[in-house]
Order: structure tokens, then sequence, then C-alpha cells
């Protein structure tokens, strides 16, 4: 069965960094794009990033220029690296999947705070 795995969030300080990873199993990931999501308290899910099977990605206006996305099809993973984190970064990060159906991870918590 499909499954997807975060890893990788914590406390970090505003200003730092962060490296997001999901490994996924159960399907045949290089042939589908992967999501990043998250949510913050009180507030919708919304798209983070996005990257393609072909490796174009798209990023939500409030993280152009400090997020990055990339994939590695030979590990079936793909990461979210996080830069110049801001307070209002802090939510829960989940990765996802669309096949037939939306496929999610369990997600993985961000707090961004000094």
């Amino acid at each position: 069965q499909v499954q997807l795995v975060e890893s990788g969030g914590g406390l970090v300080q505003p200003g730092g960094s962060l490296r997001l990873s999901c490994a996924a199993s159960g399907f045949i990931f290089r042939a589908y794009a992967m999501n990043w999501y998250h949510q913050a308290p009180g507030k919708q899910r919304e798209l983070v990033a996005r990257i393609s099977s072909s490796g174009g990605t798209n990023y939500a206006d409030s993280v152009k220029g400090r997020f990055t996305i990339s994939r590695d099809n030979a590990k079936n993973t793909v990461y979210l690296q996080m830069n110049s984190l801001k307070p209002e970064d802090t939510a829960v990060y989940y990765c996802n999947t669309h096949l037939l159906n939306d496929y999610w991870g369990q997600g993985t918590q961000v707090i961004v705070s000094s």
C-alpha cells in the first residue's frame, strides 16, 4: 500500500534552516508529482511546494526564494529545504501525492521561535 513517512521537523530559531524528508513506498515514485503542504493551527492546509515527475517545481508565494523542493528517485524520497525560516512558517508539514486518490503522510511539526 502507499506509504509516505515524513521526518526532519523540529524547533528552530528565526532565520534558521531545516530539511524535511518524505520517504515513499507502495507506488512507482518516479512517475508521480510530489507535494509538500503545511497546516498552521486554526488554518486550512495549504500547498507549499510541488515537484513534477520530470523535476519541474512550483512554490507558494510565501516561500519563494527560501524553500527548495527536490526529489531523489533512486531513494524514493522527496525533500523540502527550508531556509530563512520565519515564525509564520510554524506548522505541521505534510507530504502528499495524488494517484487515483490523495495520499498523505502523518506530518512533521516545524516550530520557528526564539
